[in-house]
């Protein structure tokens, strides 16, 4: 969203390691452009930023945080901008959010009348609403990959613990009920990896102007309901496999499972991006 200047400023802090994030969700329940509640307004050459914000991945850690608020009375799409503000900037409470998930960190952010100039904001102040579903589309296909993973290492450490786990004489991995399950487990995990495969490839072309921001979105939703569902009952299973020690602490499978759920609601659950298909199908 940014410029020519912008894009070369910032980029180079963060691959000095500086570190930014994205800020968008309010509170309610939308992880599209409609999530935006906060709001902007403009003050003199400058802007001020006011709001709540939910949510935001190591939003109370990172250096920078890209803002998107929402210019005063404006609805949906429109007034939508995108600005940059410094992680310690006057009038910014910053809130570690307590999750289900510890392996990936989010905040709360609170804006009181934070003033930043004319230079924070991210191209045109009000017209941001297609880069940042663009951005939110290749985040959740990044989530969807993040998922991929999650179902595969649960399935590995899953068959390890089966062939090693002796019941009545013998391994329980050569029990067939195990067997049934365990290859459940594995067309849920490779049928998420063609989905993330074929995303991905969207994606490539998204970010070079070979595909439109609706391929892009459809390609997004597909592999997030997929994922989402196969990471789930891949760690679910794993859950159930592992027996008795499936939920302590002294076994991975219980971290794994914590990641699937948190993944599934992040950036939309399944039935969500579902619904969103049909929309866009059938519409």
């Amino acid at each position: 969203a940014g410029d020519d200047g912008q894009q070369t400023d910032y980029l180079g802090r963060i691959v000095a390691g500086e570190t930014a994030t994205l800020a968008w969700t309010g509170t309610n329940r939308h992880w599209d452009s409609r999530a935006v509640e906060g709001q902007w307004r403009r003050d003199g050459e400058g802007f001020v930023l006011d709001g709540t914000w939910r949510h935001v991945p190591d939003g109370h850690t990172a250096d920078w945080l890209v803002i998107a608020a929402r210019e005063t009375g404006s609805e949906d799409d429109a007034g939508i901008g995108l600005f940059l503000v410094p992680g310690d900037a006057e009038g910014m409470h910053r809130r570690w959010l307590p999750t289900m998930d510890q392996t990936r960190r989010q905040a709360e952010l609170g804006l009181d009348s934070v003033a930043v100039p004319a230079s924070a904001c991210l191209g045109e102040a009000g017209a941001a609403a297609p880069a940042l579903n663009r951005v939110l589309d290749l985040a959740t296909i990044a989530v969807a990959a993040d998922q991929v993973g999650c179902a595969q290492q649960a399935l590995d450490t899953t068959v390890a613990y089966t062939q090693e786990r002796v019941q009545f004489g013998r391994t329980i991995a050569s029990y067939q009920a195990i067997k049934h399950r365990a290859a459940d487990m594995m067309v849920q995990v490779e049928a998420g990896r063609s989905a993330i495969y074929y995303a991905a490839c969207v994606a490539d072309q998204a970010l070079t102007g070979q595909c439109s921001d609706g391929e892009l979105a459809e390609a997004a939703s597909i592999a997030k309901a997929w994922c989402s569902d196969a990471a789930f009952f891949t760690t679910g299973s794993g859950i159930q496999l592992h027996g008795g020690v499936g939920f302590t602490w002294e076994y991975d499978i219980q971290l794994l499972f914590k990641r699937a759920k948190s993944a599934e609601t992040l950036l939309g659950a399944a039935p969500l991006h579902r619904e969103r298909l049909a929309s866009a199908l059938l519409d």
